[in-house]
């Protein structure tokens, strides 16, 4: 979601399909174990104990167990995408929080059905490989190239459905003309979704009592400034860069002058007292903007030791301590923490997706079923204790508060949605940048 102070085209402007096809990433593995030990009493703060069982309706075990399975699923995933490419036809956890991966017919299926098996997993057999689907949007992309605009304005994306075996194309209107091969009940139909206002600049201070280095975790508010403009966003994980300096992952479109970046005159990371800029803590080291979301904040010396923490919270609350990274997984339960809303919590529903913000494409992102609104942007999503996202955008940025499109959402089923930044993708693209873990 835009942070405060973007302008409204940078809102998104299409809502999440459903799931899409399984992003995996990491290290390979032949096989996994589906059934992890339930810890007895698992280590999480108060408040996102509460937000589990509100949104999720699981216990906080169940879900740092279906979070442990997700990531085993999806190491698997890996593996059999090399090893039975005719075959595999992608991955997911189910609403029981159980793992399944499609099979279809083909060479090696049952070699491939066995060690679904022996990896404790439950297969389930559809028509057609992801490989198979892949080639289908491809197809898609294509076709769209050639139709004229009164088409190719009305088409907000396509992706692979995973769930569903096919393609899933969103659309603006009705009655479009489309391929043969596009499902048309996989044709979704979506009006534009709410487009949020100007947003309120920072409330400078040249000196504030008080304010000073103190533990700076994910999920607190932060300001950044260039010249005239200042944007209210959530800081996100804390790590270091290659050579070692404090680092924090944030959302690129909180940077405000991502043209200044990296240089003297890159806007500047200010720590927030209460509604009033404190001191500066950090400046922009590096910000994507476009198929991407996501910014490297470099931090100054003397806050160094502000920054090098393992941990997650929401203002006045007890941290999560982060122990490591994971991929986005569809059906796997994740957690947002953010400046304006605090810790909620959903499924994801669709990765290595595309989706429209604005003028600009974002095509490496996940979303979740979680309401976020501005101030929220840049903050840290979890799975499990496990690092996943950062918060990019959201499809209620326009409402004051989160009952209002929570409800609406239990009466139409048009969720709100939350699209992040893999973090995992943040990490392959920058060699040498961790997020610090426990």
């Amino acid at each position: 979601m835009p942070a405060v102070g973007r302008r409204p085209r940078s809102l998104v402007r299409t809502a999440a399909i459903a799931a899409t096809t399984v992003l995996v990433a990491g290290p390979l593995a032949a096989s996994a174990h589906a059934e992890p030990a339930t810890p007895a009493t698992p280590d999480l703060p108060t408040e996102l104990v509460a937000a589990i069982t509100r949104d999720l309706k699981i216990s906080p075990q169940d879900y740092l167990q279906r979070a442990d399975i997700a990531q085993k699923v999806a190491t698997f995933a890996t593996t059999a995408q090399r090893q039975f490419p005719g075959v595999f036809g992608g991955a997911w956890l189910d609403e029981t929080g159980k793992a399944i991966v499609a099979l279809a017919p083909g060479d090696n299926l049952d070699q491939a059905r066995k060690a679904v098996q022996d990896a404790g997993f439950t297969a389930k057999d559809v028509a057609k490989s992801e490989t198979t689907l892949r080639g289908e949007k491809n197809a898609f992309q294509q076709w769209l190239k050639d139709q004229p605009e009164s088409v190719s304005k009305a088409i907000r994306g396509v992706a692979v459905d995973t769930l569903n075996n096919s393609i899933a194309v969103r659309v603006d209107k009705p009655d479009l003309p489309l391929p043969g091969f596009v499902d048309p009940a996989r044709v979704i139909v979506m009006t534009a979704p709410p487009v949020g206002g100007e947003g309120q600049d920072v409330p400078k201070a040249a000196e504030i009592a008080g304010a000073g280095p103190r533990t700076m975790a994910a999920g607190e508010a932060y300001a950044s400034v260039a010249g005239r403009m200042s944007l209210r966003c959530s800081l996100g994980f804390n790590g270091t860069d290659g050579n070692g300096n404090v680092v924090n992952i944030t959302a690129g479109h909180c940077n405000p002058n991502i043209s200044a970046t990296p240089g003297a005159n890159s806007p500047g990371v200010y720590q927030l007292v209460g509604d009033s800029l404190g001191p500066q803590v950090g400046a922009f080291q590096k910000s994507i903007l476009g198929n991407q979301d996501y910014s490297i904040v470099g931090i100054n010396d003397q806050f160094r030791d502000s920054f090098s923490n393992p941990v997650v919270n929401v203002p006045g609350a007890a941290p999560v301590n982060i122990t490591g990274v994971a991929v986005p997984v569809v059906g796997a339960p994740v957690c947002k923490s953010g400046a304006r809303t605090g810790f909620s919590c959903g499924v994801v529903n669709a990765v290595d997706q595309t989706v429209q913000v604005g003028d600009r494409l974002l095509t490496q992102s996940f979303s979740a079923n979680i309401c976020a609104l501005p101030g929220d942007s840049g903050g840290p999503l979890v799975t499990g204790t496990l690092a996943l996202g950062i918060s990019s955008a959201s499809s209620v940025a326009d409402y004051p508060v989160c009952e209002i499109p929570n409800l609406i959402g239990l009466i139409t089923g048009n969720t709100p949605q939350l699209f992040a930044q893999p973090v995992s993708t943040v990490l392959s693209d920058n060699p040498g940048l961790r997020v610090r873990t426990m």
